[in-house]
């Protein structure tokens, strides 16, 4: 398991494990916050298209998925 702070994802470069649409690489673009400033969700933007997808932050953490950094 990756283990992370998610107060520190912001701009994070992932590789994913099993890319899709040629897109492989990816960086935490934004954080959505709740009110008291704990990170609930992340903004992921595909390098290679520019597309963004929001998760849960707990998502970067199945290693199956994803791989820190740019591999």
């Amino acid at each position: 398991m990756n283990r992370l702070n998610p107060r520190k994802l912001l701009l994070s470069k992932w590789t994913a494990a099993h890319p899709r649409n040629r897109e492989k690489h990816f960086l935490v673009t934004e954080l959505f916050c709740d009110e008291e400033g704990v990170v609930l969700e992340i903004e992921l933007q595909a390098v290679l298209t520019k597309r963004s997808e929001r998760f849960a932050w707990q998502t970067l953490q199945d290693e199956q998925a994803w791989v820190m950094g740019w591999k």
